[in-house]
C-alpha cells in the first residue's frame, strides 16, 4: 500500500482519479446509462486509490486487482509481451465482472501513434492484434499496430480475457466532456464524430456493446467540486 498523494494536475488522468476517489455515484451513473452495468449492480474500484498513492498497474498485477486470479486457457505472456496496457481504473462488480477502463479527455489523446515494440515484441504483438481483430471485424483488413495503436490494444485485452478465457470482464471507455484545461469535447456529440473514425479507420462496426466494450460520457464540470 502506497503513501496517499494528490491528484494528477489535469487531464484524464485527473478526472478519472477524482471520479474513483471522490464521485464513485457519478461513475456508476454513467456506466449505467451506458448499458455496462445494471441499474443494482456496484463496483468497487481498485485502482486508482488514493490509499494507493493513486497507482495504476499493467499485466498480471491488473487481473490481480480486477479479481481474476487465473487465466484458464491462455496464459497473458502467450499473447502479449510485459509491458503491455496501464489501466486508468481497474474494479470488479457485485456479479464478478472485471473492469478495465481507459479515460480520454481530449480528442488528440485518442490518436495515438503506432506501437514501439521491438521486433521480437512486434512480432506476437501483431499476431495478437490480428486474432483478436478477426473477432471484432472478420471481414476488416486494417493494419492495428499503426495510429490508433492504444485503443486496439485495449481491445486486444479484452478480447484474450472474453474470449479466449472466458473471463467475465468489460473495457470502458470514458470520455470525458467539458475539461477546462485540455479543451475537450464539450458534447458528447463530438466524441460519437472521433468514435466513428476511429471506428472506421479500424474496420469496426459502430456499436461493440455486444462484446462487452462500452462507451461512458462523462462531464466533468459534475466532477470539479470533488477535486
Amino acid at each position: 500500500m502506497g503513501v496517499p498523494l494528490a491528484f494528477a494536475n489535469a487531464g484524464s488522468q485527473r478526472w478519472i482519479q477524482v471520479a474513483v476517489n471522490r464521485r464513485p455515484d457519478l461513475l456508476l451513473s454513467s456506466l449505467r446509462a451506458a448499458g455496462a452495468i445494471s441499474e443494482s449492480t456496484t463496483i468497487d474500484w481498485a485502482s486508482p486509490l488514493e490509499v494507493d498513492a493513486c497507482c495504476e498497474y499493467r499485466d498480471a498485477t491488473a487481473l490481480k486487482k480486477a479479481g481474476i486470479e487465473a487465466l484458464p486457457v491462455r496464459p497473458l505472456n502467450d499473447f502479449w509481451p510485459a509491458r503491455g496496457p496501464v489501466w486508468d481504473a481497474i474494479g470488479r462488480t457485485t456479479e464478478g465482472v472485471a473492469i478495465f477502463v481507459e479515460a480520454k479527455a481530449h480528442i488528440p489523446e485518442a490518436a495515438s501513434p503506432g506501437t514501439r515494440a521491438s521486433p521480437t515484441s512486434l512480432e506476437l504483438i501483431s499476431r495478437s492484434l490480428e486474432e483478436a481483430r478477426r473477432w471484432y471485424a472478420p471481414k476488416a483488413s486494417a493494419s492495428w499496430t499503426g495510429t490508433f495503436y492504444q485503443y486496439a490494444n485495449r481491445l486486444a485485452h479484452h478480447y484474450f480475457l472474453r474470449e479466449v478465457n472466458k473471463v467475465p470482464s468489460a473495457l470502458v471507455f470514458v470520455y470525458l466532456t467539458h475539461d477546462p484545461d485540455m479543451r475537450g469535447p464539450a458534447s458528447e456529440s463530438e466524441w460519437h464524430g472521433a468514435i466513428r473514425l476511429l471506428h472506421a479507420a479500424l474496420g469496426l462496426p459502430a456499436q461493440l456493446e455486444q462484446r462487452g466494450v462500452f462507451d461512458v460520457f462523462l462531464d466533468v464540470r459534475r466532477l470539479q467540486d470533488g477535486g
